[in-house]
């Protein structure tokens, strides 16, 4: 029997319409990093509002708070990602059948 692990942004949140709101916003706009009053202007919130809903959302492991006081998903971090780029064998030239007997 298959175990299933279950991501935090996968985890389900209480049915509260505001929760969800800032949840999908953070979805539809990946990078999104605001700060606590930034986001209270943004979805209209009281500041205590506002304190409640993204300390909710960092503690169920969706959002986290960078050093600057910006909330970003936990999944996006501070990780920049690398550009995969080609890699390179340098083998010496073979030497064909008839050359080398």
């Amino acid at each position: 029997m298959a175990h299933r692990v279950r991501l935090p942004e996968t985890a389900s949140l209480p049915e509260e319409p505001q929760l969800r709101r800032i949840r999908g916003e953070y979805l539809e706009m990946p990078g999104l990093r605001l700060t606590r009053p930034q986001a209270q202007r943004l979805w209209g919130l009281d500041e205590q509002t506002c304190i409640e809903l993204l300390d909710r959302l960092v503690d169920l492991k969706f959002l986290v708070v960078g050093a600057d006081g910006n909330y970003m998903r936990l999944t996006e971090g501070t990780i920049v990602p690398q550009a995969l780029r080609m890699a390179q064998a340098n083998l010496p030239p073979q030497q064909s059948k008839t050359q080398s007997r």
